[in-house]
This record gives structure tokens, sequence and C-alpha cells, in this order.
């Protein structure tokens, strides 16, 4: 589903008016200034922060997640474990798509349906390939069957990418689809803006608190900065870190930032070099990390040794978290091992549109030159950037996200190659061993157990280098001190940070 100006008019169109009119008269309009337009607002496509925020704000899916990270129903007002094969989900008697019709059990099985098709291009497609059938005792009831047991999917189903929309939304080109969260989309100048109104019908009494938001892309860092210190906005994401300091300076705003979303590289296993696992290797080891944290986040951030698995989770592992530590000698080793004693030539992806990415890039490509690798940087604007990525061209790629939730099963969006393609993993590489441990974690249901299969997954993957982690970073969300009910989610959570904007009000 691509969204034209067109059939954003045409769905707009198809809507009924609805009692007491689409906005609310309380709360006024809240101007957000987001860090890039929207390549796509396809509701189970993975088009970045941006987007996501946006499909936030216009569609829910069965749950969702708590300002405090805990699974909490959406449309689904409860769910259970009826056995390791079997998740029942209780839809609310109250909820609504924008287009009046009441969610019932037939369109919730539509929507997996449709994501899991043959066709389909949703990001979540191939974790719906495990999905072995679904029933509709009646139209509240929704019962899912999987072909193995799946401890995790109550998370697949908070994901920003398994939105539910309506079946019967407008057909054509570009024609808008039908969500049922808290705002609808009324107008858009593409590459500029999108406006949304509250939708009076939303399921949740009394939310949304706003009337609306003005969702305005400032693709520049300083100007999105300079607009939240002129009073032109309201509320900015992704602060850079060069100007944390000031905010936080500025008696007139807040500053909320949290650690989780991290850099990374990930890897075109078809090019020259790029499948031999020492080669990989070689390339993690040859990066230092603090220099990453100090250039590109002014030290607000620490190192990312090996794979993304936050300090404190169940799954972490001390050892095994510095399992890629800076050691060019190792690097420079690694590559005479693979027949490269002077190293190759390659290419280095990123965007100049993200001083934390552009920066990101520069750092890596001076210490792959110091180990032989010369790496030739490529800066689109993040649109492209994305596009290159979907489409599998590129060498090696800067990029920077979070995992999809924070379990450890989180991580498979970014390390089983079986999946379909996405700029946020590697292309042309499957591991196998690492893709059989992943499932077998996602199918335990004993954390004990989870914790055994995931730390052999880790030591997998610090062998076979699906991707090289690079850096965590704080993330940072600024606004004015009379904003309330907004919150930066924590860890992995914090892109989900736009579901919070129902209880968002202007004091």
């Amino acid at each position: 589903m691509r969204i034209t100006r067109r059939g954003l008019i045409a769905a707009t169109a198809a809507m009924p008016l609805l009692p007491g009119g689409a906005a609310r008269a309380q709360g006024g309009t809240l101007r957000f200034g987001l860090s890039s337009f929207p390549p796509s607002l396809q509701p189970w496509a993975n088009t970045g922060t941006a987007a996501a925020t946006v499909k936030l704000l216009i569609h829910r899916g069965l749950l969702s997640y708590a300002p405090d990270g805990k699974l909490r129903g959406e449309l689904a007002e409860s769910w259970r474990n009826e056995s390791p094969t079997s998740w029942v989900f209780t839809l609310r008697d109250n909820a609504l798509f924008h287009n009046g019709e009441k969610v019932t059990a037939a369109d919730i099985k539509w929507n997996i349906e449709q994501i899991a098709g043959e066709r389909s291009t949703a990001y979540y497609r191939a974790e719906m390939q495990n999905v072995a059938g679904i029933e509709t005792p009646d139209a509240r009831t929704v019962r899912i069957l999987t072909k193995t047991p799946i401890a995790t999917l109550p998370n697949w189903m908070a994901s920003y990418h398994m939105m539910m929309v309506s079946p019967r939304s407008p057909t054509g080109s570009g024609v808008l689809p039908v969500g049922a969260g808290p705002f609808m989309i009324r107008a858009q100048e593409r590459g500029t803006s999108i406006d949304l109104v509250a939708f009076d019908r939303y399921y949740k009494p009394g939310r949304p608190k706003l009337a609306g938001l003005r969702l305005v892309a400032y693709a520049d860092e300083n100007l999105r900065v300079s607009a939240i210190r002129a009073g032109d906005v309201d509320l900015i994401e992704y602060v850079p870190w060069q100007s944390m300091a000031a905010i936080e300076a500025d008696e007139r705003l807040r500053l909320d930032a949290t650690n989780g979303p991290f850099m990374y590289l990930n890897f075109n296993a078809t090019r020259p070099h790029l499948g031999d696992a020492r080669v990989r290797r070689a390339i993690a080891h040859a990066i230092k990390r603090d220099d990453i944290v100090k250039v590109a986040f002014f030290g607000r951030g620490s190192a990312l040794e090996g794979l993304p698995i936050a300090p404190g989770s169940d799954f972490h592992d001390e050892a095994l978290s510095k399992g890629h530590a800076y050691d060019p000698d190792r690097a420079k080793a690694l590559l005479r091992e693979a027949g490269l004693p002077n190293g190759f030539s390659t290419s280095l992806l990123s965007t100049a549109q993200y001083g934390m990415h552009k920066d990101t890039a520069e750092v890596v490509q001076q210490h792959l030159a110091a180990v032989g690798i010369q790496a030739e940087l490529r800066l689109p604007d993040w649109a492209t950037r994305v596009n290159l990525g979907n489409r599998g061209q590129f060498d090696i790629a800067v990029m920077g996200t979070a995992t999809d939730n924070n379990d450890a099963d989180g991580l498979n969006s970014l390390i089983d190659g079986s999946l379909s393609p996405s700029y946020v993993r590697s292309a042309g590489l499957r591991i196998p061993k690492l893709e059989e441990l992943m499932r077998a974690g996602r199918a335990e249901f004993d954390t004990a157990k989870r914790r055994t299969i995931y730390l052999e997954a880790q030591r997998v993957a610090l062998q076979e280098v699906p991707l090289v982690g690079l850096a965590w970073r704080s993330q940072g969300y600024a606004m004015k001190k009379e904003l309330t009910g907004f919150k930066a989610m924590p860890g992995a959570l914090n892109f989900f940070s736009g579901i919070t904007l129902e209880d968002a009000a202007m004091g």
C-alpha cells in the first residue's frame, strides 16, 4: 500500500462523518518535528523511525507496549496461551476502524493472512509463516495456531509492523489503508508535513487528549533543534548528541533520552570477499568503538562489541559482549588468513541526512583503512539509503536501529537471513546454525533454558558475524516543559515512543 496525495484525498472522502466531528475540542494541536518525511506509510513495511511514529498514531495492532515497556492490550483486551501451539486473543467490543466499522475477528484473520501471503513484502512475513491456522469462533475471539511452540508470539503482535487495517479500505493505486488508531490523516504535503486529527470514537475513553498533530519534517538536524528552541514546534525526535547539553540547559525545554538504539554494520555477502566470515570478523576487530561514541555521540553512549543484548538482560553475558573487541593485529591476521594480505576495496553505505550516520561511517572508514580495507563512502538522503538497503544495493552499510523488542527473540529481525529483504539486515547471508538456535529460543517457554540457547547463539554469531555491533547510543526527544504524557520508552522500545502521544497534552 503506497500513499499518494490523490490516494489520501480518496481515502478521506470515503470516511463517514462521525458523531461529534473527528477532532476533539480539548488539547489543541501538537507540532512535532520529525527527522525525515516517511519514505512510505505502508502499515506492514519497515521504513524508519519517522514512519513508525506516524503508524503508531493512525494504526493499532492486537497488542502494544505500555510506557514502562510491559505488554498491554490494544485491539485485543486480553490474551492467553491456551497450549504451546495456541494463543487466544479476545477483542475489545468497542474497537472501531476510522470508517466506523467494528474490528472483528474476521478482520484480524484477513490481516495476518495478507501479511503471510505469497506475494507479501511485509516485514513480518517470515514470522507469519509459522502460523498454521487462524480460527474465529465468534466475532471477538481469534485463535492463532502455530506450527511449533512460539513463546514470543505476543511480542510479534505488539510490533508496529503488525498493524491491523480494515479489509474494506478503499482500493486503488496509492490509497490509504483505514486504521483504528487514535488519529486520522487529513492532509499531507509530500516531503514536508502531515496533518492528523483525533478519531473521536477511539476505543480508549478520553484518548487522545490532543485535537490533532502537525508533523513537520526537518531533515537538517540543526534546523530541527532551532525549531524547538524557537518555539516553532513542541516536540522533536532525534536530538543531535552535540545539542543535548544545550537542550538540558534551556529552562523552557526538557530532554527525555534513553539508551537502547544502537549502530552496527551489515553486509552484502554476495559482494567480493564479504561472504567470507573471516573477512567480516576482521572488520569487526578493526574498529575502535570508543572513537564512534566520542565523535558521533559526544560521549553519550557506549561501545558495542558483540550482539546488541543490553546489560541487565537475562541473556547478556559479559565475556561474549566483548567478543569483537578492537584488535587491529587480529584483523590483519584474519585478512591474511582469507588470502587478502593487502586488504581490498569496497564501499560503505550511510547517509548524510543524520549526522550520527555520517560521523559513524567516517570513523569506520578510517579504521578499516588502517588494516588495508579501502571503503568508499556513499552518503545519499535517508529515503534513498532505505531503498538501496531494501534492494541489497550495497557492500557494507552503516545502520542504526533497535531490536524489535526487549526480548532476545527481537534479534531475529537483524540476523535471520531467511527473512524478507530489509535494509536492517545483511543481504545474501544465511547462517543455518544461528537460525536454528534462534528458532529454538523462541519455542522455549522456560527462561533458564532460553538463556542457554541464546548464549550459544551469541557464540555462533561472534564467529559468523551476521552484523558488526558498533555503539549503543542515547536516543533523545526534546520537548516544551508544558508537554505532558509523552515518554521516551525504555531500551529497544524507544522507537515505539510515538504510541504515548495518545496520552500527550499541552499544559
